[in-house]
């Protein structure tokens, strides 16, 4: 099996952290060059110095709000001036959770330019480099919520659901070019956003973080909660050249969480 990525670069957006810091050290892992997107510097330069180097890798950083379309574009050009990337994963933090009829339109728009516009901004500025390489992989971490929505994530669920259909999309657009686009559906990764989560679950409820994280499981088969690696693992694979004909699906890494096949 062809997993090498030596000698291809990735995007990884939203990778000081969680799961997208976790891919970014798989596809480093893997031979890749990682360009490191996200807003904070500080944050980055942290996160680059924890990556693989055995291939010669030269990996960067790049500094960029993606709620800021115009800084984004920017910042991601000044990127390709070092040739062309041939691996984007889209990954960006979720929004604050709550029902969906106390959201207000501007947390609507915020949400939907950072997660589904920041995402197509990025690949029309990747493919044209992608195409003129033979090899392009677009790699979109979603939510199991495209299946099922979740309850109190209003928001999330929303927009989620439009990212799932525009990946669809732009497979079918992309696909001759032998370039692939799929989704990830996590479940409970034990990241910030999931302790955030369980923490105002408790509050909520009058109950311990332990016990919300308790339940949480419980709705798990496989009774436990995922590390961000298990998430990057999938991702990973479905960079390299071994998942070739894989393309314009959606795949749960929820433990057997979702009710559906």
């Amino acid at each position: 099996m062809n997993l090498s990525l030596a000698g291809k670069s990735a995007l990884v957006c939203g990778s000081t952290q969680g799961i997208g810091l976790a891919i970014a050290r798989e596809l480093s892992a893997l031979g890749a060059t990682c360009v490191l997107l996200g807003r904070s510097k500080e944050s980055l330069t942290d996160a680059i110095n924890s990556l693989d180097r055995t291939a010669g890798q030269a990996h960067r950083i790049c500094v960029a709000d993606q709620t800021q379309p115009e800084q984004l574009r920017a910042a991601v050009e000044e990127q390709l001036q070092s040739g062309p990337i041939h691996i984007l994963i889209n990954n960006s933090g979720g929004p604050a959770s709550g029902p969906l009829l106390q959201a207000s339109s501007e947390t609507f728009l915020q949400t939907f330019q950072q997660h589904l516009l920041a995402n197509h901004q990025l690949a029309q500025l990747l493919i044209p480099g992608m195409r003129t390489t033979g090899y392009g992989r677009i790699i979109n971490i979603i939510s199991t919520s495209v299946r099922i929505p979740l309850k109190n994530l209003g928001v999330s669920n929303t927009i989620r659901g439009a990212v799932a259909s525009w990946a669809k999309t732009l497979a079918n657009e992309v696909g001759p070019d032998q370039i692939t686009v799929n989704n990830i559906l996590p479940g409970f990764t034990r990241t910030q956003r999931l302790q955030l989560l369980m923490e105002e679950k408790a509050k909520k409820e009058n109950k311990s973080v332990d016990s919300v994280e308790a339940e949480w499981k419980n709705e798990v088969p496989l009774r436990r909660i995922a590390e961000p690696d298990e998430v990057a693992a999938l991702a990973a694979f479905l960079a390299s050249p071994a998942a070739s004909y894989i393309h314009g699906v959606s795949i749960p890494v929820d433990g057997g969480r979702t009710g559906s096949i």
